[in-house]
């Protein structure tokens, strides 16, 4: 049923009679309601899907193979390009938190995404131009047959500016592109509302579909020496990409941006240390909100107030100074809205904290398994397969898997459980940790193998790296569990203020996972290495024990799925007060 067009008015109102338009507060690139017929939905969210696949092509182009680059063009040694690979990736997700803060604060989400877009492509560029005149000398170099010349001291700044220029742009682009193909959709219609649920799992399988050309040709073309053709490949891929995005601007729905978070929750605390002596009241109605279905935080709908965290309850608490100030001193008196976006982030913590042990098993797929592919036989044949391109397997799990888990998965626990959802998206993260925790017992074992097949102590072993195609298909399928889940919940999660640093909590993760693993690797280096061995993870991993690091994530992945699930007992989800009464709005819970 349409509703009254409140301000301004639509360019047809005779189209707004006919047309409702969403009851979400998303506006046209004019600032009108938005009509349901003519923006959104499917329609803009494919185009985002191939925006981000084409983007994604672009990132795997380059950083699929360039543990292989550090080490065949800038002569690295194994253990430092593969930290330096994890400070690279680690730094791409960090830089999401500053894109998701821009945009949920002042710039929104398209601004967002289209400025670091041309950061990324600018990025790009700048690393092709690098490699072509500068790093690949001579031409063809670092195949594994033709030594490349020694880096010059401007080749590599340029090389290091390029690829951090690379980190800051898709960082910033992702949590903020993830997030605004889900505002495609109006959450107030149950439709609508189930295609937004659908979009984090095609939103996925289009992160794979476009790392899947990446990870099969490119990968295969840069492992052959021809860095500069795959490294502008991948400028042109981004630069489609944000032809794509700019295309769909008319047909786009867009929500304002709520203001800075960062003052909101300060805001919280001050006021809640303000009154620590006050006694919050029991009923959560007896606490300070405004009137009306408005709240009044910019585009963000009214919270539920929730019974943890209560000491926190204190800044929506009334006193006589309140009345006094006739309650409008935002620093000591809060209403339940602000107070209970506070409690959602900090709920959500412990959360997103049990994820990062996976993130450091996931992060050992672009780093130690592609090094432990270049010590195993890659012919088959007389057909080379470059050990980067192995996880092309992972992809495939991941785009198979997503169809399984649709399909089959969810009809089937939907009858077990009752759950329309089949799993809830804490259930199927706690699922994601024990198949990643397996994957690092297979890959574990494989080198136990791998080493029993090595004759001569500086030579490939004669075990097939086509042996590597479980522990990749395992990461693929824990993925489809653990990292969608983390994108459906993290972005259902997050109130409306904060909704795409919702959705780069899950890139967050990845980045300290990275983080974390370089400290492993470091800390594993320094102790196991001694003048008489050369430890787990040396220089030819012939001499060392990579079996022994993928049993010690294994066993961190265990205490860390116990601690996952205590953190999800405890946690209650978020509750709107638009859809009290519609349970299928009410996030479920574990």
């Amino acid at each position: 049923m349409a509703r009254k067009v409140e301000g301004k008015v639509a360019e047809n109102s005779i189209d707004t009679v006919i047309s409702p338009i969403t009851e979400d507060e998303s506006l046209d690139r004019n600032g009108n309601p938005v009509i349901k017929a003519r923006t959104g939905g499917w329609n803009s969210a494919v185009l985002l899907l191939v925006n981000y696949g084409l983007a994604t092509l672009a990132f795997f182009g380059v950083g699929v193979n360039l543990v292989v680059f550090l080490r065949r063009v800038l002569h690295q040694e194994t253990a430092v390009a593969a930290n330096n690979i994890s400070k690279w990736t680690g730094t791409v997700y960090i830089f999401s938190l500053i894109g998701a803060f821009l945009s949920d604060s002042y710039w929104g989400r398209y601004l967002t995404c289209t400025i670091f877009q041309i950061i990324y492509v600018v990025g790009l560029a700048t690393l092709s131009l690098a490699s072509w005149f500068l790093l690949v000398k001579p031409s063809g170099c670092g195949d594994g047959k033709v030594l490349c010349d020694p880096p010059s001291t401007s080749g590599t700044a340029i090389f290091y500016l390029s690829i951090y220029m690379i980190a800051f742009g898709n960082g910033g682009y992702q949590p903020s592109i993830a997030t605004f193909g889900s505002d495609q959709f109006d959450e107030m219609d149950p439709a609508e509302r189930h295609s937004k649920i659908s979009f984090f799992s095609y939103f996925y399988f289009a992160l794979n579909a476009g790392s899947l050309f990446s990870n099969t040709i490119l990968v295969y073309f840069e492992d052959e020496g021809k860095w500069v053709i795959g490294f502008w490949v991948s400028t042109a891929s981004a630069a489609l990409a944000l032809l794509f995005f700019l295309f769909g601007t008319p047909s786009y729905r867009y929500l304002k941006p709520s203001g800075n978070p960062l003052t909101r929750i300060a805001q919280v605390f001050v006021a809640s240390l303000q009154k620590w002596e006050v006694e919050p009241p029991s009923k959560g109605e007896m606490l300070y909100e405004v009137e009306g279905n408005e709240s009044t935080i910019a585009g963000s709908r009214k919270i539920l107030h929730s019974d943890e965290l209560r000491f926190l309850d204190k800044a929506a608490t009334l006193t006589e100074e309140d009345y006094r100030e006739n309650m409008e001193n935002p620093w000591k008196l809060c209403t339940v809205t602000q107070v209970e976006e506070v409690k959602c982030v900090l709920k959500m913590l412990p959360i997103w904290l049990c994820t990062i042990i996976y993130s450091v098993v996931f992060t050992q797929m672009a780093s130690l398994f592609v090094e432990q592919g270049t010590t195993m036989k890659t012919h088959v044949g007389s057909f080379h397969i470059p050990p980067a391109s192995m996880s092309v397997f992972d992809i495939l799990s991941v785009l198979a898997f997503i169809g399984i888990y649709r399909r089959i998965v969810v009809p089937v626990m939907r009858r077990l459980s009752g759950n329309p959802k089949g799993l809830t998206e804490l259930q199927r993260m706690g699922v994601g940790l024990v198949i990643g925790m397996l994957a690092m017992v297979v890959a574990g074992v494989l080198e136990i193998e791998r080493l029993k097949r090595v004759s001569v102590p500086n030579m490939p072993s004669s075990l097939s790296i086509l042996w590597q195609i479980p522990q990749y298909a395992l990461i693929g399928t824990s993925e489809v569990f653990m990292y969608v889940g983390q994108l459906e919940f993290f972005s259902g999660q997050a109130p409306d203020g904060v909704k795409s640093f919702g959705s780069s909590l899950c890139m967050a993760s990845i980045s300290l996972g990275n983080y974390v693993s370089i400290v492993l690797v470091t800390i594993i280096t320094s102790v196991t290495a001694t003048s008489q061995r050369p430890g787990w993870i040396p220089g030819n991993l012939n001499s060392g024990h990579l079996d022994r690091f993928y049993f010690l994530l294994a066993a961190l992945s265990f205490i860390d799925f116990v601690a996952y699930v205590m953190c999800a007992m405890w946690y209650k989800g978020i509750k709107f007060a638009a859809t009290e009464e519609d349970e299928e709005n009410i996030l479920n819970q574990v």
